[in-house]
């Protein structure tokens, strides 16, 4: 029997969640132009032509295998992530979103975000994007500085980055991200606040600032740049922050900042433990089922074994127990500057609020969680030492 026929257990009917969370949808395409050496995401070089049929036709049979999980949910938002989406053409992509919700519901105010590299840019095209119901745009900047850009083996050049921007503007994209990196390769402070205000002279509404690292299984991890030293990237960050708030931009997670209203639902969905279906090569996926079961998927990661009709979409899943829940739930939560309410704890883990009571109270006394009955927030020194504080809730 083929195993892609086959469908998942309908969950079971009794409501040991009483309210399940929202549903988005992930949809992976794994091609970029070039590798870039720090990237440590599953994306691979692109040939000359790319099977776009052929994946969009897996995608959908990929979702066919979700379906009986989210039955009856609506969408509240979808993410083409990369790779670079970019890559594939508006009709592909209309092929996949009417596929889609022939399937699901989308929700009246659904967002769809698509990422986008600068090298990929062309007006109609994205003219094309726009018309689908795409609203929402990430586009990878990195830097505007040719030296780094050539550091970070990036396709496009700084001039291409600024025309990308307005072409999205141009095209009917008022809602866009900018996604920017700082502590590259020999950069100072003042360079890092170049790249800041330019990027903030485009009026995007959203902006992904964050420091490079050095990932495993990457260029960089195994020829490693020179990168600033400590003193320069704490100066960095500081200055970049209330850079960013002057303008406007209010910081809501670790390395995302927004206009008001603007701060992407997607990304908010996923740290606050929301749910998700992860669809393409490589994509992972969370979702809670009413009796009380959360479930982690991920994807077969190869797209030659992605698009192999003999092998099955899906390379595992793992429920998650009882005990792995409050360091799963608390890991998203506690990136958001703002924590969340700590009812939501119960309502997205099925959990008692005061299962957490001694490592809460271990970790306020340390000064990394705030002393907040009602809500479940990270200090200052919590959110530099992330790690340190959620060792508390690890079983």
């Amino acid at each position: 029997m083929n195993d892609r026929l086959l469908y998942p257990p309908a969950p079971r009917p009794d409501q040991a969640l009483v309210q399940l969370p929202p549903l988005a949808l992930y949809v992976h395409i794994p091609w970029c132009v070039r590798k870039c050496p720090y990237c440590d995401f599953n994306s691979h070089t692109a040939s000359p032509v790319l099977p776009e049929e052929e994946y969009i036709d897996a995608l959908l049979a990929d979702l066919d295998q979700d379906l009986r999980a989210v039955y009856g949910r609506p969408l509240s938002s979808i993410f083409f992530g990369g790779g670079t989406p970019s890559l594939f053409s508006a009709a592909a992509l209309g092929r996949l979103l009417a596929g889609v919700e022939q399937r699901i519901a989308f929700a009246p105010d659904i967002e769809i975000t698509l990422e986008a590299n600068p090298g990929t840019f062309e007006q109609d095209k994205f003219v094309a994007y726009r018309k689908l119901g795409i609203n929402r745009l990430s586009i990878g900047i990195q830097s505007f500085q040719p030296q780094k850009l050539e550091a970070l083996g990036r396709i496009h050049t700084g001039d291409e980055a600024l025309r990308a921007a307005e072409m999205a503007r141009r095209a009917g994209f008022d809602n866009f991200n900018l996604d920017l990196m700082h502590g590259l390769p020999d950069q100072s402070l003042e360079e890092a606040l170049d790249d800041l205000r330019q990027a903030i002279a485009l009026a995007p509404t959203h902006l992904s600032w964050y420091q490079l690292t050095l990932e495993p299984n990457t260029v960089f991890w195994n020829q490693p740049p020179v990168l600033p030293e400590d003193d320069i990237l704490w100066d960095i960050q500081e200055a970049g922050q209330a850079l960013l708030a002057e303008h406007g931009f209010g910081q809501y997670e670790v390395s995302a900042y927004a206009r008001p209203g603007k701060a992407a639902r997607h990304n908010l969905n996923y740290w606050s433990f929301g749910d998700f279906i992860g669809i393409g090569a490589g994509a992972h996926g969370k979702l809670s089922h009413p009796d009380g079961r959360i479930v982690r998927t991920w994807k077969t990661r190869l797209p030659k074994d992605y698009l192999n009709p003999a092998k099955p979409f899906k390379a595992g899943e793992k429920a998650l127990t009882a005990d792995e829940l409050p360091f799963e739930f608390l890991m998203n939560a506690l990136r958001l500057t703002q924590g969340v309410d700590a009812g939501l704890f119960a309502q997205r883990t099925g959990l008692s609020l005061q299962s957490l009571a001694t490592a809460r109270a271990g970790a306020e006394q340390k000064g990394l969680l705030q002393v907040e009955p009602t809500r479940l927030v990270a200090t200052a020194r919590g959110q530099l030492f992330l790690n340190d504080l959620l060792q508390y809730f690890l079983v």
